[in-house]
């Protein structure tokens, strides 16, 4: 699935307030379901929080992707974001998260669920990239960035 498939405008959030992870999983949650009103924000929030459980979702290099299957998602969605300042996020280098992609998957789809986050995770590990990212100074040049980059990757 591509990124442009994923993500819209509207999920692209620049400077996304947060002081901590759980602030910004509620907050990213809230945009969700602002976008998506069939799913309710306390669900998606819960999910995300259930899934940090087993294991943190920051990859490092201010990276995190935080990602869950959703009951009655029939569409996989995705959420970009940074933060100001970055967020202590339980990291795997310990490095605080200043570059969010959330992904949300239907309950069944464990194949594409997998592909989708390695797509992510391949494209985040490009330095160029995340400086990119983290220059944004709008939503709508953060979306064109991430659209831009993962065209060209």
């Amino acid at each position: 699935m591509t990124l442009e498939a994923l993500l819209s405008p509207r999920l692209s959030l620049c400077h996304l307030a947060g002081s901590s992870k759980k602030k910004l999983l509620l907050n990213i949650a809230q945009a969700i379901a602002e976008q998506y009103p069939q799913h309710d924000s306390d669900t998606v929030f819960n999910q995300l929080i259930a899934r940090e459980r087993l294991g943190s979702t920051g990859i490092g290099d201010g990276v995190a992707i935080p990602h869950c299957r959703l009951p009655g998602c029939d569409r996989p969605i995705g959420v970009l974001c940074t933060t100001e300042p970055a967020v202590d996020f339980d990291s795997i280098d310990r490095q605080p998260v200043d570059l969010l992609f959330t992904l949300l998957v239907p309950e069944d789809a464990e194949q594409e669920h997998l592909e989708t986050l390695a797509e992510i995770a391949g494209l985040f590990s490009n330095s160029l990239v995340r400086d990119k990212l983290r220059l944004a100074q709008s939503s709508d040049e953060l979306y064109a960035l991430a659209i831009h980059s993962a065209a060209a990757a």
